[in-house]
């Protein structure tokens, strides 16, 4: 099991590999944004195509209170198994794309 200490390490690697990942295609630009003050991590897409804009969050974790709260993740395979794997309770993880009141029956922290 990973440590509190941990968390912060933990997610900043998680989305530099998936933008390693994302580079590797070739598809798009996409920026990982950590701010270990506030304990802030998102990875997102932030380039032009011709005259259109492409901007949008990939995913956007907080860490607060010892817990990771999981904002947004619009990603097809999601980044819940990657924290698991890495040594995250499930009780340390919270989905905070889920409303409070559905959150209890999820398995994880309700927050």
């Amino acid at each position: 099991m990973a440590s509190l200490t941990d968390y912060s390490g933990i997610v900043q690697r998680l989305l530099d590999e998936r933008k390693a990942f994302v580079e590797r295609t070739g598809l798009d630009t996409i920026e990982s944004i950590h701010d270990t003050v506030n304990d802030r991590y998102l990875l997102i897409i932030n380039t032009w195509n011709g005259e259109k804009r492409s901007y949008g969050v990939f995913i956007h974790i907080d860490i607060v209170d010892g817990k990771i709260w999981i904002q947004r993740d619009g990603t097809e395979d999601g980044v819940i198994d990657d924290l698991i794997k890495a040594g995250v309770p499930k009780e340390h993880i919270v989905l905070a794309y889920r409303s409070p009141f559905v959150r209890q029956f999820t398995g994880f922290a309700v927050s």
